[in-house]
C-alpha cells in the first residue's frame, strides 16, 4: 500500500503503452480488411510472419503469468525449490517437441490443435478436443490468471474489490485481444517479457540482499527445501509424480494446448518455430533464481504471511524503493496481461476456426475476424465471473496444477499414440478419451471422498497409462484401419526430411539439434546441481 505517485505513473505508462501497441496493431489490421487483402491468418496466426525471437518471448511471457510470479513464489515459500520441478521439465518437453512435432504443425498449416487430430483422426475428435480446450483456457487458465492480477490489486488496494480488479484487467486485455488478433498478443508479450525479466532479477536481487548472513539463511532453512528431488512421501512433488506425472502436464501445456502452440503456428517457417520453442526453454531455465527463490528467501524475511499467495507483493510492497516498486508491479501486471490476452484470443480461434467456420464455411475473412472478435469479448465476461470458484482453494498453484492433473492424460495418449504409432485408429482414439475422462472423473470424486489417497501428479501419470493402453486395445480390435491421408500425420524419418527440403541451407550454428542438446545439458546441469 506504499505506492507513490511515480509508481503509479509508471503503472500508467506501461497500461497505456500495452493498449496503444494493441490497437496500432488493429489498426493495421482494419486497414487490411478494407482493402480486401486480410485473409483468415492475418487475424488468427498474425499471417504466418512470426520470427523466434517473438515466439519465444511470446511463449515465455504468456507461460509465466499466473504459474509463475505469484503460484511459484507463493509455492517455493511453503515447500522450496522442488516446486521449479515444472520450470526445467518444461525445457526437456520443449526439446520433445521441436523435434518431432513442429514440421507436423508448422510443415502441414495446422490453424488448431483439433484440426490436427481431425487430420489424424476424424472430425468427432476435433469438436470434443476443441470444447475441452475451451473449457480449460476460460476456467483453468484465464479465471486463474485474472484470480491473480485481482490478488495482486487487492493487496495494494485493499477498497478494491476482486470482481472490479478482475473486470478491469479483463477489459484491458480483452480489448487489444479482440481488436489486433494474434499479432497484438504476441508484440505486447514482447514486451511485457522484458519488463518481466528486468522486475524479477530487480526483485530477486533486492530480496538477497535481505538475507544479512547465507550461513544463517542455510541452516535456519530445512535441506530438504533446496532439493528439487523429493521423496515418495512429499505432499508437493514426490519424485513419483516428477518422473510420471510432470512431464504429462509439461507436454500437455507446451504441445497440445492452442493458446500456447498457436504462437507456434503462426511461425514464418519451421527453422523459426523450431528455434522459437528452444528459445523458450532457454528462458524457463532462470526461472528457478529470479523466481522460486526470492519465494523461498521470504521464509525468513516474512515468516508469518496469511497465505503463500502473498509472497511476491509483499516483497514488491515491503521491498522496493519508489519507482522500482511501479516497474516490477507493472512487470507483474504484464505477467497476468500476457496470459489472459492469450488464453482468450486461443479459445476465440477455436470456437471461430472450428465450429464457426465449418457450420457457415461461405463466410468471408472479414466476417470470420468480426466473429472472432465478438467470442472473444463474450469469454472475457464468462472468466470473470468464475473467478470467485478460483479464489476457494488454498493456493493458486495448487488450483492449475490439480484441475490438469484430471482432464489432461487423454489427451497426451491422443496425441503420442497418433503422432508415434500408426495403428491407432479414429474410433479407438475417440472412444478412448471419452471413456477415460469418466474414469478420470470417476478418479477425482474417489480422491475428493478420500477413498483413494494419491497425489495427483502420480494420478496424471496412471490416468495417462491407463488411457494410452485402452486406446491402443480398442484401436487393435477396430476392423477400421487409417486411411493414407492420415498416416501423413503419423512420425517419419522420411516425411520429416520431406517437409524440411523446402528450407533455406543454414550453417552448423544455426542447427536445432546443436541447440537441443545445449539446451539439455543445461537442463541436466542445473537439476544435478540441485540434486
Amino acid at each position: 500500500m506504499n505506492l507513490n505517485a511515480i509508481d503509479f505513473s509508471i503503472i500508467a505508462i506501461y497500461f497505456a503503452s500495452v493498449l496503444a501497441i494493441g490497437l496500432l496493431i488493429a489498426r493495421r489490421e482494419k486497414y487490411k480488411d478494407k482493402n480486401h487483402q486480410i485473409n483468415d491468418s492475418d487475424y488468427f496466426l498474425a499471417g504466418k510472419s512470426l520470427g523466434w525471437i517473438a515466439i519465444g518471448s511470446s511463449l515465455f511471457a504468456s507461460n509465466i503469468s499466473s504459474t509463475t510470479l505469484i503460484g511459484l513464489s507463493g509455492a517455493a515459500y511453503l515447500t522450496g525449490v522442488s516446486i521449479s520441478s515444472y520450470e526445467w521439465m518444461a525445457s526437456v518437453v520443449l526439446i520433445f517437441f521441436a523435434i518431432f512435432f513442429i514440421p507436423y504443425y508448422v510443415g502441414k498449416n495446422i490453424f488448431t490443435m483439433p484440426q490436427f487430430l481431425e487430420n489424424r483422426y476424424d472430425g468427432r475428435l476435433r469438436s470434443y478436443f476443441s470444447i475441452l480446450t475451451v473449457v480449460g483456457n476460460i476456467f483453468i487458465d484465464t479465471a486463474g490468471t485474472l484470480y491473480a492480477g485481482s490478488l495482486v490489486v487487492k493487496f495494494f488496494f485493499p477498497e478494491i474489490e476482486f470482481w472490479q480488479s478482475a473486470t478491469l484487467l479483463a477489459i484491458i486485455a480483452g480489448v487489444y485481444t479482440a481488436a489486433g488478433g494474434l499479432a497484438a498478443v504476441v508484440y505486447t508479450d514482447i514486451i511485457q517479457a522484458v519488463i518481466l525479466m528486468v522486475g524479477s532479477f530487480i526483485i530477486t536481487f533486492l530480496t538477497f540482499e535481505q538475507i544479512s548472513n547465507w550461513s544463517d539463511f542455510l541452516n535456519a532453512t530445512p535441506e530438504k527445501y533446496f532439493s528439487v528431488i523429493q521423496p515418495r512421501t512429499d505432499q508437493v512433488m514426490p519424485w513419483t509424480g516428477l518422473v510420471f506425472g510432470v512431464p504429462v502436464l509439461g507436454f500437455y501445456f507446451w504441445c497440445t494446448n492452442q493458446f500456447i502452440v498457436q504462437r507456434v503456428l503462426g511461425a514464418k517457417s519451421i527453422d523459426h518455430a523450431r528455434w522459437g520453442s528452444l528459445f523458450a526453454g532457454l528462458l524457463k531455465l532462470p526461472v528457478l533464481f529470479f523466481m522460486v527463490y526470492p519465494g523461498l528467501m521470504a521464509r525468513n524475511i516474512f515468516p508469518d504471511l496469511s497465505s503463500p499467495d502473498l509472497v511476491f507483493p509483499t516483497l514488491v510492497n515491503e521491498l522496493l524503493p519508489i519507482g522500482i516498486k511501479g516497474l516490477v508491479l507493472a512487470g507483474l501486471m504484464a505477467a497476468i496481461m500476457s496470459s489472459i490476452d492469450s488464453t482468450l484470443h486461443s479459445a476465440s480461434t477455436l470456437i471461430t476456426m472450428d465450429f464457426v467456420k465449418k457450420y457457415k464455411p461461405n463466410m468471408t475473412p472479414q466476417q470470420l475476424t468480426k466473429s472472432g472478435r465478438y467470442i472473444t469479448l463474450g469469454f472475457m465476461v464468462i472468466s470473470i465471473l468464475w473467478v470467485p470458484v478460483v479464489a476457494s482453494f488454498e493456493t493458486l498453484f495448487q488450483y492449475l496444477q490439480s484441475a490438469l492433473a484430471y482432464l489432461v492424460p487423454p489427451v497426451v495418449s491422443v496425441f503420442i499414440l497418433g503422432l508415434f504409432w500408426r495403428g491407432t485408429t479414429s474410433r479407438g482414439a475417440f472412444w478412448g478419451m471419452i471413456i477415460s475422462h469418466i474414469f478420470s472423473l470417476i478418479t477425482f470424486l474417489a480422491v475428493k471422498q478420500n477413498y483413494i489417497g494419491i497425489h495427483f501428479l502420480e494420478i496424471a501419470g496412471i490416468l495417462t497409462l491407463f488411457s494410452s493402453f485402452l486406446i491402443i486395445l480398442l484401436s487393435l480390435y477396430d476392423p477400421q484401419k487409417i486411411t493414407t491421408q492420415q498416416s501423413h500425420f503419423t512420425w517419419s524419418l522420411e516425411s520429416v526430411k520431406e517437409l524440411e527440403k523446402t528450407l533455406p541451407n543454414k550453417s552448423w550454428w544455426q542447427d536445432y539439434r546443436l541447440h537441443s542438446v545445449i539446451l539439455l545439458l543445461l537442463t541436466v546441469w542445473l537439476v544435478i546441481a540441485h540434486w
